[in-house]
């Protein structure tokens, strides 16, 4: 079986008197909640996937939104293409669950399990996205696979040079990576049909 080596891992002055109090009280509670939002290190635990510049998507303009915008977790910061040369970023999955299935166009239990992922991942789309991470042989072959298994409806990334399987360790096909809402990976290794189906479902409700 082939396989990836691991990779170790200026306004005006403030008023006076009560005003100027009420200001260094909010200054202070602004910065408390700061400290609360740190996260991981975004280095990541690999070098050569790409890394967005901004770490979660800015406040919409106009009103202010009643949610702050979803955390990027470590797990999410990285970019890549589809097969097809759209770009993609994880960072905009930030806040839901997601499943990474990573897939070999040769691969005999892939194709099996293909049906299932082309079937639930359209219904799941919004709620939990499943993205196909493609590696482990050509282009052509990838792209016949997506045509045959009819899973051109849900991102399918193309990562020949293997990249992504390096950074989250992934060693054999086919593999389901699980990550819940927080950025944790609940699950990492094979799933088939019905526990794949039934994780999704777990996941959206």
């Amino acid at each position: 079986m082939r396989s990836y080596p691991r990779s170790g891992p200026g306004g005006r002055p403030p008023a006076a008197g009560r005003r100027g109090a009420v200001g260094v009280v909010l200054v202070g509670a602004v910065l408390a909640a700061g400290g609360c939002a740190v996260g991981p290190d975004p280095a990541g635990p690999s070098a050569e996937v790409a890394v967005p510049a901004a770490t979660a998507s800015p406040l919409p303009a106009g009103p202010a939104s009643p949610s702050a915008p979803a955390r990027v977790p470590d797990t999410l910061r990285f970019t890549a293409k589809t097969l097809d040369g759209t770009a993609f970023s994880a960072a905009e999955l930030a806040g839901r669950p997601v499943v990474l299935w990573f897939w070999a166009p040769w691969c005999a239990t892939c194709a099996s399990q293909a049906w299932t992922v082309a079937e639930i991942a359209p219904k799941y789309r919004d709620t939990v996205p499943i993205v196909g991470v493609a590696g482990l042989g050509e282009q052509r072959a990838m792209k016949d696979f997506v045509t045959e298994f009819d899973l051109a409806g849900t991102p399918q990334l193309d990562d020949r040079a293997g990249a992504l399987w390096r950074r989250f360790e992934v060693v054999e096909q086919s593999t389901f990576l699980v990550i819940d809402r927080d950025g944790k990976v609940v699950h990492q290794g094979f799933l088939d049909g019905e526990d794949l189906t039934r994780r999704v479902a777990a996941l959206a409700g």
